[in-house]
């Protein structure tokens, strides 16, 4: 099957569109969506989509931003822009960047399956045409090397599997899946753990969310907030104050 990924502000849309297709019989998945473009980019290493569906307007990070450096990571992946009526000229310049297709909202199931259909054509076209990802094996991760340049640049937001294996010179696939042996834990899950862990020393300095997230590499505070929170089960503001009653029971003994 072929992995969709939707990115929109709005749940209701993205619930919307994962309701309104029959994937399964298209031999379409969705395997992730996101609130964001930050967040998309900073989890599309991981999901690996071969289809996007994004909004073209959304905080910190447009549809347009985001397909000009998906598309700059990968190629061959293929983006199905939504757009309101307004946008629609915009929309068309999407056409220059390399995205596939662009659709009109308020979102119409005929026009999603014919434009799926087209992109499932191309798709099928190229999946012959790919390199064998194994050509790889006879290389080591120099994995020292690799998680200090990591956590030297862990605070550069374009940071990704496919800038650090293109930086040591390897194949984004066979990076991704040698790390995850080597190290026991994905590239995604690393650099995050990396950067939570740097987020925890800013905080305990009394650092304001939206400064430390972009300390971190990830100029997103509502994903920066979501991070934190999955990471350490507690929010950020509720850690700030933590460390703040703590240092103060500090002083008082």
């Amino acid at each position: 099957m072929y992995r969709v990924m939707i990115i929109d502000d709005e749940r209701a849309l993205r619930s919307l569109l994962k309701k309104t297709i029959d994937w399964e019989e298209l031999s379409l998945e969705v395997v992730g969506e996101a609130a964001s473009g930050i967040e998309a980019i900073n989890i599309i290493d991981e999901i690996r989509p071969d289809i996007v569906f994004v909004d073209i307007r959304m905080p910190f990070m447009d549809g347009i931003e985001f397909s000009k450096l998906a598309i700059q990571r990968y190629p061959k992946l293929k983006i199905i822009v939504l757009t309101a009526f307004d946008d629609f000229t915009y929309a068309r310049e999407c056409i220059g960047i390399g995205v596939a297709d662009y659709l009109l909202k308020p979102i119409v199931r005929t026009d999603i399956q014919q434009s799926l259909k087209k992109i499932l054509a191309q798709l099928e076209q190229e999946k012959g045409q790919d390199k064998n990802e194994d050509t790889e094996d006879g290389k080591d991760l120099r994995m020292k090397s690799i998680k200090e340049y990591i956590e030297g640049h862990f605070d550069d937001p374009e940071l990704n599997l496919k800038s650090v294996a293109d930086n040591f010179g390897f194949n984004s696939s066979y990076f991704s899946r040698k790390f995850k042996e080597e190290i026991g834990r994905s590239f995604i899950d690393y650099l995050t753990s990396y950067r939570m862990e740097k987020a925890c020393r800013y905080a305990s300095r009394g650092e304001l969310m939206y400064i430390t997230a972009k300390l971190v590499g990830i100029p997103d505070p509502n994903y920066f907030g979501k991070c934190f929170k999955k990471y350490y089960d507690v929010s950020y503001s509720d850690f700030m104050k933590g460390e703040r009653s703590a240092k103060k029971t500090t002083v008082s003994d």
